[in-house]
């Protein structure tokens, strides 16, 4: 393990770890930056980090300071009341302007939101989320559930909001590393298109951190990604090996699902939403996480943010 160099440390305010945080969400990235790109060596793991965001390029290297943040997860498990469904690889990114007088952070998301996923099979699908029931309505939806096809639920959890509340502290300790507001996406031929469990005003808070000590790395690299352990302009913080997870949010209840959102509170009833606190749970298995940032933020001053994007598309394939 190389350690950090002190030249970093000191001008990006002692930065010697980021957030390891994964959970099963979804977007479409879009835009330049936000967009999935093939990147070069030590760029690789950022491939949807903001840097053209209008934020992080006027971020100047010493009053604020620019920096990527990505981590991954090859599967964990979540439980939302009584419905318990392992999740499958996970990648969560944003930017980061970091204010080192302040001693605060504040999140730059991709444009389209900071978490892609694969999607979460429901077990026991319509049927056991739903039927059966007494209620006619209920039962004769139930009937129709014929196949496989009919029958499967996935759920799949997307960005509500911007993310708030960022500790670098916390990705090497414990307590809550970021705030984030999610909504989870049921999709199946009966329920439509916009059966969800939460919403952008009313979003599932998700507030992960730790559950076991990462195992630290850091080392530097090159503008364009190639290695330079010696003089790189660029350093990598690296994460690994550890759990992180939540089992201190609500959920609320489930809306639009089925024709004029007909079969929500059927849902609600089974699933057993809302769920207070305590009765909710995530656990990310294995998560990975990277943050990179400029060597020495300081001697970019008044150009930082710019200097971090060029280096990032430099490294582009």
């Amino acid at each position: 393990m190389r350690p950090a160099p002190k030249t970093w440390i000191k001008a990006a305010g002692a930065v010697t770890a980021s957030a390891a945080l994964v959970m099963p969400l979804t977007a479409t990235p879009a835009g330049a930056a936000s967009a999935a790109a093939q990147l070069n060596g030590s760029w690789a793991p950022f491939d949807r980090c903001p840097v053209d965001a209008p934020a992080m390029l006027a971020t100047d290297g010493d009053v604020d300071v620019p920096l990527c943040v990505t981590s991954t997860s090859p599967n964990g498990t979540i439980k939302l009341g009584n419905v318990t469904a392992t999740t499958g690889a996970t990648n969560l990114q944003f930017g980061v302007v970091q204010h080192p007088a302040e001693g605060t952070y504040t999140v730059v998301p991709p444009a389209a939101g900071s978490i892609v996923s694969g999607k979460t099979t429901i077990p026991g699908g319509l049927l056991g989320i739903m039927c059966p029931s007494n209620i006619p309505v209920v039962t004769a939806v139930c009937g129709q559930i014929t196949n496989a096809t009919l029958n499967k639920v996935t759920a799949t959890v997307e960005s509500a909001g911007t993310p708030t509340e960022f500790s670098l502290v916390a990705g090497i300790s414990s307590g809550p590393i970021v705030k984030l507001p999610v909504r989870i996406r049921l999709e199946n031929p009966l329920l439509g298109s916009n059966c969800y469990i939460g919403s952008s005003s009313n979003p599932v808070l998700l507030r992960p951190g730790n559950l076991s000590a990462p195992n630290f790395n850091a080392f530097r690299f090159n503008g364009d990604g190639t290695e330079n352990p010696d003089e790189g302009s660029m350093i990598q913080i690296a994460l690994s090996g550890a759990a992180q997870g939540d089992s201190q949010f609500s959920v609320p209840k489930a809306s639009g699902c089925g024709l004029g959102g007909i079969l929500s509170w059927a849902i609600d009833l089974k699933v057993g939403l809302p769920a207070a606190a305590g009765s909710n749970s995530l656990v990310l298995n294995d998560a990975k996480t990277y943050t990179a940032g400029l060597t020495a933020p300081g001697l970019s001053v008044p150009n930082a943010g710019k200097e971090l994007a060029g280096s990032w598309h430099s490294a582009v394939k």
